[in-house]
């Protein structure tokens, strides 16, 4: 039988008998009354465990940094808990007890906690400090603590990341500045969801954590560095805060278009940046769009974004995908006919996340109908995500959206008008025709202007060309980088 003390009744003013076990449950929702549910968790969770022996309880701690930190920072709430549980504060007795690394709480996703991520736009996972960054803690000295794996999947990494036209950049920009940090910095990667930003950042903060040359690192979302700034403000732990963020070597910040109409973050952000610039450390962002198009962040912020190395990211064409489709089905163990893999590769055209999805919908059909998965199955299995995964563009659509976006008169590019004002715009709306439609290239050439097949051919080429070489071109009344003309096109395109 286990023994049994008596402490007070809060609602009779008497006592009552609990075993040990009630006791420290009790202690653990005392203790979160006092710090707080978020600090509780973060200090209190899985890694510390507290039990009671005779007239001392034993808080047994996983590395020597939480150790430090509990012992400065919990011992004043700690002794409150006790004192509102047990009447008295027994002895405290801080020790080590190390837990599987699983256990670490020490857990971040995508800036957004316990966020599900698709397989090739991951959440954004940081080192052991930067949990601890929201109480200002120091980094920790134990080397098991920093590589700790985080609970759950493992961080993306580079070899993982499956390279196409549309990300190749990005990809090389941000192995180069592993080689050489603050040689180059900010760098700052855009594009629209899942194509793969954060699933880049996450292969910095690995790669940077595994090279023994690399500097601490922190990595966290804007919405993160908001709310840490302002509990340092409300605080007044703002040079605890500071210490954190300016005295990293290298500083990974996600979805930087979240500080739009945070002043006071903005301000923040801004005299980060410039002492990690001032110091050579190395500075990495991701954003929804490029430096142009985060107008509200300020003249002052968007100068700095551009001053360093910024890489755009497209959605996956059709050979990235594929490699997309493979590589997920490798991880799900999943047999996949090649003819299969094009078929979802071809008619899933959004982004990674849409990939899985209809890959989880192909696995959970064919268990469920006791049958291998085959063209004929996908076409069934699929039809509905088909059919929602996006509207169908037409080459009038194109025509459509390049006549609006470059101010030009109704079907002007159906005409037989060779002026540049007209050619180059048209020779983009085929390009977009080739991209986005399944139309021949023969009906191509026949919509604009009776045209031949070698004739799109050539208009793709050079369209081509021009992107390869950063170009810029005249399209109708102004000179338009090509790259910057057809991201707004085929924004019109998207927004129907």
């Amino acid at each position: 039988m286990e023994r049994g003390r008596r402490i007070p009744s809060p609602e009779e003013g008497g006592e009552v008998t609990k075993d040990d076990k009630e006791i420290v449950s009790a202690l653990h929702e005392a203790l979160a009354g006092k710090v707080g549910k978020r600090r509780y968790e973060l200090w209190f969770g899985a890694s510390t465990r507290l039990a009671l022996d005779g007239d001392r309880l034993r808080i047994g701690v996983p590395n020597p940094c939480f150790l430090e930190w509990i012992r400065g920072n919990f011992r004043g709430p700690i002794e409150e808990a006790c004192r509102m549980v047990l009447g008295h504060c027994p002895s405290l007795d801080f020790h080590l007890e190390p837990k599987p690394a699983e256990q670490s709480p020490a857990r971040m996703t995508d800036g957004k906690e316990e966020k599900s991520r698709g397989a090739t736009d991951g959440a954004v996972a940081a080192i052991l400090p930067l949990r601890a960054a929201a109480e200002g803690a120091p980094a920790p000295s134990d080397p098991a603590g920093v590589s700790a794996r985080p609970a759950g999947r493992r961080l993306a990494d580079f070899e993982s990341f499956v390279i196409g036209e549309g990300n190749r950049l990005a990809l090389t920009s941000a192995q180069m500045i592993l080689r050489q940090p603050g040689q180059i910095s900010p760098l700052l990667i855009y594009g629209p969801t899942s194509v793969g930003k954060t699933h880049l950042l996450e292969g910095i903060l690995m790669a940077a954590r595994q090279s023994a040359r690399q500097p601490a690192a922190v990595a966290l979302s804007a919405e993160q560095f908001t709310t840490f700034f302002l509990e340092a403000l409300r605080g007044s732990g703002l040079p605890n805060f500071r210490r954190k963020y300016r005295g990293v070597g290298l500083l990974i910040v996600d979805d930087l278009q979240f500080f739009v109409g945070k002043r006071a973050t903005q301000v923040e952000l801004l005299h980060t940046i410039d002492t990690l610039t001032r110091e050579r450390r190395q500075l990495v962002f991701a954003a929804d769009r490029p430096p142009a198009e985060l107008a509200e962040l300020g003249p002052e912020l968007t100068t700095r974004l551009s001053g360093g190395l910024v890489c755009r990211i497209d959605p996956p064409d059709f050979a990235t995908r594929r490699g997309i489709v493979a590589q997920l089905a490798r991880r799900m163990n999943l047999s996949l006919p090649q003819d299969v893999q094009e078929y979802v590769a071809a008619q899933l055209t959004q982004h990674a996340r849409e990939l899985s999805g209809g890959l989880c919908r192909l696995q959970a059909t064919s268990e469920a109908l006791g049958k291998p998965i085959t063209l004929a199955l996908a076409e069934e299995a699929l039809a509905d995500l088909i059919r929602h995964s996006g509207r169908m563009v037409r080459l009038g659509d194109i025509e459509k959206a390049v006549c609006e976006t470059f101010g030009l008169d109704a079907a002007c590019l159906q005409a037989d008008d060779k002026s540049k004002r007209v050619s180059h715009p048209r020779m983009l709306a085929m390009w977009l025709a080739r991209k986005h439609t399944r139309a021949a290239l023969s009906e191509i050439g026949r919509y604009f202007g009776r045209r031949s097949h070698s004739t799109v051919v050539s208009a793709q080429k050079q369209i081509d060309r021009w992107m390869a070489a950063g170009r810029q071109v005249q399209l109708a009344e102004r000179t338009w980088p090509v790259d910057d003309a057809i991201r707004h096109v085929e924004r019109r395109l998207a927004a129907g």
